[in-house]
């Protein structure tokens, strides 16, 4: 076996069972994390995982959890997600790796020692060859496991350890709570330089409060997300929608916040499609924000608020257009 092959689609595994059924994750070099965002960061570390696999021979392996490990050891510090577990899923089997196993984050699981892990798991099960991991890897019952733990546990084994430097971007290192700041910003334009690509949301379009052809002339998607996740600062943005029956991704003016000239209360993503007009209710989209033109704001009456959707949506149509387009 080869590891890293970008033309197949990596394997998944929902716990250790289903790894030992389907075959083929031992041996391995692997890492293990949570992956939130999948950013730059994460992909160079992961492309180090695929280059010593392919050097061995083995297969690319990508440890991860099915929640946040906080959400059973301290659910009172969760911090909120940048990408729902189907989409963290899509993004690492995009970076090449040959197997993705997803461990239940359990309240067990936040007990086991470090050292039980390393060895069941990582050497036993899935054959560790090399172990892959970034500056400030921790692992095992209260983060009692590192790099040097599993260098001294896999010695004996042959195992090597090798420890990936944490890429920066702007001068400082790139982490998932950076882009979570950024994106409490609403400055999307730096989160994407963090995450290598424009943030994204993901979930299905539901019904909204129905204004926006009826009364405002500007139909729009009402995405319903999965609980969680992180949505960028209020605001209007410049960005794109994919998913079926639209041809690729559309150009979209982007609503994130309450509808305060309606006085509404709840959190609203809603997307205009710019010069499409389809039935997207039901279906699975993604948004990509590109731009932030604006904060939120109430306006006087309906006619200035109509009046104001037509210049952010003339403005998302100069800055999303085809270089050398009108």
């Amino acid at each position: 076996m080869t590891g890293g092959g970008r033309g197949r689609r990596a394997r998944v595994a929902w716990g250790l069972e289903a790894a030992a059924a389907l075959g083929g994750f031992a041996p391995s070099v692997l890492t293990v994390g949570m992956f939130d965002g999948v950013h730059v960061g994460h992909r160079r570390l992961l492309s180090r995982v695929r280059s010593l696999a392919r050097e061995r021979g083995v297969a690319a392996v990508v440890v991860t959890f099915d929640r946040h490990p906080l959400r059973v050891v301290r659910p009172d510090a969760v911090p909120p997600l940048l990408t729902s577990l189907r989409q963290r899923v899509e993004l690492l089997e995009a970076t090449g790796v040959d197997r993705i196993l997803l461990l239940r984050f359990t309240p067990d699981r936040s007990h086991q020692p470090a050292e039980e892990f390393a060895e069941r798991v990582l050497f036993g099960l899935l054959g560790a060859r090399a172990v892959v991991t970034g500056g400030n890897f921790r692992f095992g019952h209260r983060a009692a496991g590192d790099a040097a733990l599993l260098a001294r546990l896999g010695a004996p084994r042959g195992v090597e350890v090798v420890q990936a430097p944490l890429a920066a971007v702007d001068g400082e290192p790139v982490s998932s709570t950076r882009v979570r700041i950024a994106l409490g910003r609403g400055d999307v334009a730096a989160a994407a330089r963090l995450l290598g690509r424009p943030f994204a949301l993901a979930g299905r379009v539901g019904h909204g409060d129905r204004r926006g052809r009826a009364l405002l002339g500007v139909p729009t998607a009402n995405l319903r997300l999965p609980p969680g996740l992180l949505v960028p600062a209020a605001g209007i943005y410049a960005g794109r929608l994919a998913g079926a029956p639209l041809q690729g991704a559309a150009p979209a003016a982007v609503s994130v916040g309450v509808n305060p000239t309606f006085g509404g209360s709840d959190l609203r993503v809603e997307a205009h499609v710019l010069d499409v007009d389809v039935d997207l209710y039901g279906r699975r989209v993604t948004l990509e924000f590109e731009h932030r033109l604006r904060p939120e704001r109430r306006f006087d009456s309906v006619e200035d608020l109509v009046a104001g959707m037509r210049a952010d949506i003339a403005t998302v149509r100069r800055l999303l257009a085809p270089a050398g387009g009108a």
